[in-house]
C-alpha cells in the first residue's frame, strides 16, 4: 500500500528515532568526518564514506553499491555539495533497497485474506530474540482483531517452551505444546490441526534455534514444513528469520546458514536499540534480497515495528518523515 509512509505516525517515528539513536550517532559522526571542510563530494569524500559504511556494519558488497550509486549521481549532476550528501544518501539507499523493501507492505499487523489459518514459521538461532518476537507478533496480531495460536516446536530446549508459554499468557493466546524432546513436526501438526478446528486466523510456529549441524537443521525444518502441508497445503505462508542486529556481521553468517537450510522469505532484525550496528539492516536486506518485515527497537510490545525502508533510512541519517 503506497500510503504507508504518509500514515507513519509521530509515535512510531519517535520510537524509531529513539531506537536507532546509537546507530545514528555512529553513522553521523563518521559521515561528518568524511565531509569536514569539504565544499563538494569528491574522491576523498567517497573514500571516507566507504570506510564509514563498512565500519558501520553495512557490509563490503553493499557499501560498494552505495558508493557506485553516489559516484554516478555526482557525475550526472556535475556538482553535489557536502551539505546535500545526507539527502542524496537517503534517496539512493532507499531506492537501492526497493527490490527487497516494503513499498507494498501493510502498515499494520493485518494478514492476507483468502486462506485460513495464515501460517508463519519462525527460525533463528538461540538468543536472537526469537521467542520475544513471536510473543510481540502474537499480541499485535490479536490487537488487530485476529484469532491467534502459537506452536512450541522448539522441543530441544526446555526453556524455549516455557518462555513461549509465558508470552502466550501475556498476549492472551493459546500455546500448543508437548513434553521436552517430542518430535517438533508433531507439535506443528497438532497446532495446525487445532487451529483449523478452532477457526484460527494466524498460527505462529517456533522452531529449534540450534541443531548439531546444518544438514540436521535443514532436515528438521523440511520435515516440519512437509507435515504442516498435510493440514494446510500451502503452509508455511511465511518463513520469518529472526536476526540479532547487535551482532553485526555475525548476523550475515546466520542469514547464510538459514537461507541455505530453508525457504526464508522475510526477516525480523531485533535489538537495534542497544547497538550502533543498525547499518546491518541495509546490508542484509540488500545482500539476501529478502524483505526486512519487522524491526525490534526495545523490550516493549510496541517496540516491534513493521519495517518501512524510507523511514528507517531517514531516521538513520537524522531526517524527519517525508
Amino acid at each position: 500500500m503506497g500510503f504507508f509512509k504518509n500514515i507513519f505516525s509521530k509515535e512510531k517515528k519517535e520510537t524509531l528515532d529513539r531506537g536507532l539513536e546509537k546507530s545514528k550517532r555512529s553513522v553521523f559522526e563518521k559521515i561528518s568526518r568524511a565531509v569536514a571542510g569539504k565544499s563538494k563530494v569528491d574522491d576523498d569524500v567517497l573514500d571516507d564514506l566507504e570506510e564509514a559504511f563498512i565500519t558501520s556494519d553495512v557490509g563490503t558488497d553493499t557499501t560498494l553499491k552505495i558508493i557506485d550509486r553516489i559516484q554516478k549521481r555526482v557525475a550526472r549532476d556535475k556538482y553535489v555539495t557536502a551539505s546535500e550528501l545526507n539527502d542524496l544518501l537517503c534517496d539512493e539507499i532507499s531506492d537501492m533497497l526497493a527490490s527487497s523493501g516494503d513499498d507494498s507492505a501493510a502498515p499494520d499487523f493485518s494478514v492476507p485474506s483468502g486462506h485460513k489459518p495464515h501460517v508463519i514459521m519462525v527460525v533463528g538461532v538461540n538468543g536472537v530474540g526469537k521467542t520475544t518476537t513471536i510473543g510481540k507478533l502474537a499480541a499485535h496480531f490479536k490487537r488487530a482483531g485476529n484469532k491467534v495460536m502459537l506452536g512450541a516446536a522448539d522441543t530441544f530446549r526446555a526453556a524455549a517452551v516455557e518462555q513461549l508459554d509465558i508470552w502466550g499468557q501475556r498476549a492472551g493466546v493459546p500455546v500448543v505444546k508437548q513434553k521436552m524432546g517430542s518430535d517438533p513436526a508433531s507439535v506443528a501438526f497438532d497446532t495446525l490441526q487445532s487451529a483449523k478446528a478452532n477457526d484460527v486466523d494466524v498460527v505462529i510456529i517456533d522452531t529449534a534455534g540450534r541443531l548439531h549441524n546444518k544438514k540436521g537443521l535443514m532436515d528438521e525444518l523440511t520435515k516440519i514444513r512437509n507435515v504442516m502441508q498435510k493440514i494446510v497445503p500451502e503452509a508455511p505462508h511465511e518463513v520469518l528469520l529472526v536476526l540479532d542486529g547487535s551482532t553485526g556481521q555475525n548476523a550475515f553468517e546466520q542469514a547464510k546458514q538459514f537461507v541455505a537450510a530453508t525457504q526464508v522469505n522475510e526477516l525480523a532484525i531485533t535489538k537495534l536499540d542497544g547497538t550502533a550496528k543498525g547499518g546491518v539492516v541495509i546490508g542484509i536486506s540488500d545482500q539476501f534480497n529478502i524483505p526486512v518485515k519487522y524491526i525490534g527497537l526495545g523490550e516493549g510490545i510496541d517496540d516491534l515495528q513493521v519495517f518501512n525502508k524510507q523511514e528507517f533510512v531517514r531516521s538513520l541519517f537524522g531526517k524527519g518523515s517525508k
